[in-house]
């Protein structure tokens, strides 16, 4: 390989390890800073540092960039439009203008993407004809424009996981707001507020659920709307549990303590159910890594003495 190429893709690799690293730790302290503010009692919006207020700039000029990109990328009908703005919501964006930021990041990353293709393709297709340029370019184009695709789905399957990891807290904080003498609407409202700590996804959806029925939306409604958000199924039972409880007038109390008992078994079963998985899953990496490494153990040093002392004397005799 030559050495313009190998030099090339090494500054790429570190560029992109250093883009990730510094971003990991950006992260990372985003997180310890929230934890610290939801420990103090203060919300997100408190006063930052001069350091904080520059990168609010920054991020504030990158999205109206990519509101701008959006617009010339945005869905054609008002049917899409609706649909992308519900995936947004479940992943957990509830910006008005998310649906055109995220169209706009689609269109971005393809001109990226594009972009660093055109940049290492002088040296990484030297000596190559044009159709592999037009392939690397095309394929590079289409990889940044569903590259956030694929992010969204993965932010809205880690999100219903985290959901449902606090799902058990809540349901159990519920029954015992309700058999203590709270209304449900108070209930709903006191689970938000201790949830939140511990569970910041649904600590979100209950304090929305508590505003929606706080403004005079029925609780039918408002329900449905939390079911909608989330799409996890152990909401959508507990939802129509409520509605069908509120609709018929029978014990809130009663009929959520067998509810929890219910869905209390149901995550025994389905442990139960992983457990048995496991031997199965386990056959594959046991073959082909735990069990090669045993036969060298066990059989190399007869195999090194069969090589060393046994063969060469039989050929000599």
């Amino acid at each position: 390989m030559d050495t313009p190429v190998v030099i090339s893709m090494l500054v790429f690799m570190v560029t992109v390890c250093t883009c990730v690293g510094l971003f990991s730790y950006w992260q990372a302290r985003q997180k310890a800073r929230e934890w610290s503010e939801r420990l103090k009692g203060r919300s997100k919006t408190s006063d930052t540092a001069s350091a904080g207020e520059g990168w609010t700039y920054v991020k504030t000029s990158f999205l109206h960039l990519l509101e701008k990109l959006g617009q010339a990328n945005k869905p054609k009908n008002q049917a899409e439009t609706s649909r992308l703005r519900n995936l947004l919501v479940t992943a957990g964006y509830r910006n008005p203008q998310a649906p055109i930021i995220f169209m706009g990041s689609k269109l971005f990353l393809m001109l990226v993407m594009a972009g660093v293709f055109l940049v290492f393709s002088p040296e990484l297709l030297k000596g190559k004809s044009n159709m592999y340029f037009m392939w690397g370019l095309v394929l590079s184009a289409v990889g940044g424009f569903y590259a956030p695709q694929g992010w969204l789905s993965m932010a809205i399957r880690k999100r219903k996981e985290r959901i449902v990891d606090g799902f058990p807290d809540a349901l159990d904080l519920m029954v015992v707001c309700v058999e203590a003498g709270l209304g449900l609407d108070q209930a709903i409202a006191r689970v938000g507020e201790e949830i939140y700590l511990g569970h910041k996804d649904l600590g979100d959806e209950f304090r929305i659920l508590s505003l929606e029925l706080r403004a005079g939306l029925t609780r039918e409604q408002a329900l449905r709307n939390l079911s909608q958000r989330t799409d996890v199924e152990e909401i959508g039972s507990l939802v129509a549990l409520l509605i069908q409880t509120d609709r018929f007038g029978t014990s809130i109390g009663q009929a959520l303590r067998v509810h929890s008992d219910s869905m209390r078994m149901n995550r025994r079963l389905k442990a139960e159910e992983l457990a048995a998985k496991l031997p199965v899953k386990l056959m594959g990496p046991l073959i082909l890594c735990i069990f090669p490494a045993l036969l060298i153990v066990i059989l190399g040093p007869g195999a090194l003495l069969l090589m060393n002392k046994v063969f060469p004397a039989m050929g000599g005799g």
